[in-house]
């Protein structure tokens, strides 16, 4: 092995079938390596013809063509970390084997047997081969309850019946056995065989699709091991990493749901990307001396959520509101997210309406306000707070009241104040700092 001495990004590898749906396999384990900041590298051992409804058909690659694709990764970068998925016939699994000695990889075995959607990828002949010739050579295997009794002999039912294949397992030579606990009670179980012990790595069941989610937990346990991670560091991360991608999984097909390894990424690309616009907006808002006529008594907010948001802390805003301070709009707190629910409301209604408008903020009210927005060619709506139903949030209400009263998407919501209530002018639009722009504009135009 030659590769950068200097390159501090652990690389690894995963040899397994390609997934033309996208799902699992290849596909699954090179986002997951992504996501982790390794780098990924493959040996395609199979292609298969598959969707979210089943695998349809497969096509084994010639033993020497997987060969090929290892010699071709091990001779010239770094590999240390490598996992295994499916590994269709004997063959295979052989030349699997003698790559793995040759180059004294540390692998990683996930015992793919059958896929998430449906469809066998792991013929009979070949598991007493893999059981015989490469888990020997293997530091973890990471079997769910049903491939742990294939490969132990017996039926996996409960976590003792888990315990004892683990047991098993480890006695064909596998220094660590972590059965999946996605098909009893959510559980995992590490057994390390020097030690003898076993570690309960407990979870919860939780909503999205779970195609890939195999392929997915094995690729985690590979980057986590070659970043130098304790087994049992190792096997929490990757569980919590799972997770994760089951409940940001995305629709994709008819049947079952691919999970999404780098969903978490792009939602923290998100969440930064919302509190850089918020910060502009306010930025934008204090450097207009004009704008703090638009402030009204009870201070205002800007906000803006990330796509799909969920709850309050998705939806960035500023802490305290915005207050006139000498003449000039003046945020009280820093910029951060769950910091205003009264803008949070607006915006999860108009998200309901149209994803993309997901910035809001609230100004004061009056006539003439109201006829800057009309030469402006604003759409402008409102809502009676007398006619608020008890029980409701106000904001959530109106909202929603302004909108189906228009027939669509205002880029203005007013409402004209009841007992002890301030009326309110609210802004919406795509992003915060657009919004701002329009509300400095709005202010320019005001005696």
């Amino acid at each position: 092995m030659t590769g950068n001495p200097l390159s501090k990004t652990p690389i690894v590898m995963t040899i397994a079938g390609s997934d033309s749906g996208g799902g699992a396999g290849i596909a699954a384990d090179l986002k997951t390596f992504a996501a982790f900041g390794v780098h990924g590298t493959c040996a395609i051992t199979s292609v298969t013809a598959q969707n979210t409804t089943g695998v349809l058909k497969t096509f084994d690659l010639a033993p020497e063509a997987v060969a090929s694709q290892i010699e071709a990764v091990c001779t010239d970068m770094n590999i240390k970390w490598v996992k295994t998925g499916m590994l269709a016939s004997s063959e295979i699994v052989k030349e699997v084997a003698k790559q793995v000695k040759k180059h004294r990889l540390s692998l990683v075995i996930d015992p793919v047997m059958a896929a998430e959607a449906g469809g066998d990828l792991l013929r009979k002949e070949a598991l007493s081969v893999l059981i015989e010739e490469l888990l020997p050579l293997c530091k973890v295997t990471t079997p769910n309850a049903s491939e742990a009794g294939a490969i132990a002999g017996i039926p996996v039912k409960t976590h003792e019946d888990a315990k004892l294949a683990a047991r098993k397992i480890a006695d064909l030579g596998v220094e660590a056995v972590i059965v999946t606990g996605g098909h009893l009670d959510a559980t995992d179980l590490l057994y390390e065989s020097v030690s003898g012990t076993f570690t309960r790595v407990p979870g919860t069941f939780v909503r999205g699709g779970t195609h890939g989610s195999g392929c997915t937990y094995s690729a985690s346990m590979t980057a986590c091991l070659a970043y130098g991670n304790s087994l049992e560091t190792a096997a929490r991360k990757a569980k919590k990493f799972v997770e994760q991608a089951i409940q940001r999984s995305l629709p994709a097909g008819r049947g079952a749901d691919p999970v999404n390894p780098l969903g978490k990424t792009l939602e923290e690309k998100e969440r930064y990307l919302a509190l850089k616009d918020v910060k502009e907006a306010v930025s934008i808002l204090a450097d207009s001396p004009e704008f703090a006529k638009l402030i009204p008594e009870v201070g205002c907010n800007i906000g803006k959520a990330i796509p799909g948001a969920r709850n309050y802390e998705d939806i960035a805003a500023v802490d305290g509101r915005i207050v006139r301070y000498r003449g000039r709009a003046n945020p009280v707190g820093c910029v951060d997210f769950g910091a205003s629910r009264h803008v949070a409301r607006v915006v999860f209604a108009a998200l309901r309406e149209n994803p993309d408008i997901r910035a809001a903020m609230n100004v004061k009210y009056s006539e003439e306000i109201l006829e800057a927005c009309r030469e402006m060619g604003l759409e402008i709506s409102s809502f009676d707070r007398s006619k608020e139903p008890e029980e409701v949030s106000t904001m959530d209400w109106g909202t929603s009241e302004a909108i189906k009263e228009y027939g669509g998407m205002p880029e203005v919501i007013y409402d004209e104040g009841g007992m002890g209530k301030e009326p309110m002018v609210r802004l919406l639009g795509p992003d915060a700092s657009e919004v701002a722009k329009v509300a400095v504009k709005l202010a320019g135009k005001l005696r």
